[in-house]
């Protein structure tokens, strides 16, 4: 069967190419029984919103193999949008009491930039909280994706997430800390993009019952799941769906905030990303930027030289883990013997 995505109305920001791909479920006006049906619910901000749906469908390809999948995007409505980020959700998402009464086999939950210190004091606090048993119920499995596995956990069970000393941001190294079928097929070492600004720690989540299945000296657990009823809950403090240039994206993003005076310090470089001639251009633009802190400055970033040297390096990994991901939703809504189902997947 050949591979199906689609999202009933299609992102703007998708190509001709992928846009025709994707419609071709949408327009016949019905879901086949053995797609899998995915709520993609992107909470992040406006800037990277279009990024992250874009992210996670080519993920989501990549790894289908002959699995037809079925996305429709949401978002929480008490996210800050400006109008075009407004815009957008008007053309190309549904309201979020839409998810109520829909049937869906599985659920993506991003995570969002953070604005208040205790998590609960966020205003779409009770909404995703809802989200959260809604998925517990109704879902064979839910992967939430940092700021939201940090949600998740806190409101499951009481686990604080913690503030950390500096930015957790870039590309590091992870090894398997238990087997699983979520990560059969993976190198024993993988690596994945991390940028956070808080953590949930492992002895925290072992205490409760999750199962930690990759950790990292220099950046702590990353994939750990635990069963929410009938539900997989799948967490990452990571993302693995990030594409090559996001992280660059999100440094000049973050150098561009440092010279409007929106945050004090300059930002430090991602870990393990930069070559080290893209390092050395780097480092000069700092120079340059700190003597001339203006907005005009960011004319001289040297983007398109480094771009052309990035290499999405954790894609294999993330490709398998969620290939591994579908054939556990697939097996499971098929009644079928999951590890059965898992068994040939792997070759990430």
């Amino acid at each position: 069967m050949p591979r199906m995505m689609d999202r009933g109305r299609t992102p703007t920001h998708l190509s001709p190419e992928m846009s025709s791909h994707l419609a071709k479920v949408g327009h016949n006006h019905s879901i086949p029984a053995k797609c899998i049906r995915i709520a993609l619910i992107n909470n992040m901000p406006d800037a990277a919103l279009e990024d992250t749906e874009a992210q996670f469908f080519d993920l989501l390809d990549a790894a289908a193999g002959d699995i037809p999948v079925h996305i429709k995007l949401f978002s929480l409505p008490e996210i800050p949008r400006d109008e075009l980020g407004k815009q957008h959700l008007n053309e190309s998402y549904s309201g979020i009491e839409d998810l109520w009464n829909s049937e869906f086999d599985a659920t993506i939950i991003t995570g969002t930039e953070p604005r208040q210190p205790d998590l609960r004091a966020e205003p779409y606090w009770h909404t995703l909280s809802s989200i959260i048993d809604w998925a517990a119920e109704n879902t064979v499995s839910t992967v939430l994706s940092c700021l939201a596995a940090h949600a998740g956990v806190l409101y499951s069970d009481g686990i604080e997430r913690r503030s950390l000393a500096q930015k957790q941001f870039g590309v590091f190294n992870y090894k398997k800390a238990n087997e699983n079928p979520l990560t059969r097929g993976t190198a024993e070492q993988i690596q994945i993009p991390h940028s956070r600004w808080n953590e949930v720690r492992e002895h925290a989540l072992v205490s409760c019952g999750y199962t930690v299945l990759t950790k990292s000296a220099e950046a702590g657990a990353d994939l750990f799941v635990k069963k929410n009823k009938r539900s997989l809950f799948v967490h990452f403090q990571g993302h693995p769906e990030y594409g090559a240039r996001t992280l660059l994206k999100e440094y000049r993003r973050d150098i561009k905030r440092f010279i409007r005076g929106e945050r004090k310090a300059y930002p430090t470089m991602p870990h393990g990303y930069f070559d080290v001639v893209s390092t050395e251009l780097l480092n000069d633009f700092q120079e340059k930027a700190l003597s001339n802190p203006r907005e005009m400055v960011l004319r001289e970033f040297p983007e398109a030289a480094i771009a052309a040297t990035l290499q999405n390096t954790w894609r294999p990994a993330a490709s398998c883990i969620y290939r591994n991901w579908l054939h556990y939703v697939a097996a499971t809504k098929a009644d079928v013997s999951p590890r059965a189902a898992l068994t040939p997947v792997g070759h990430g």
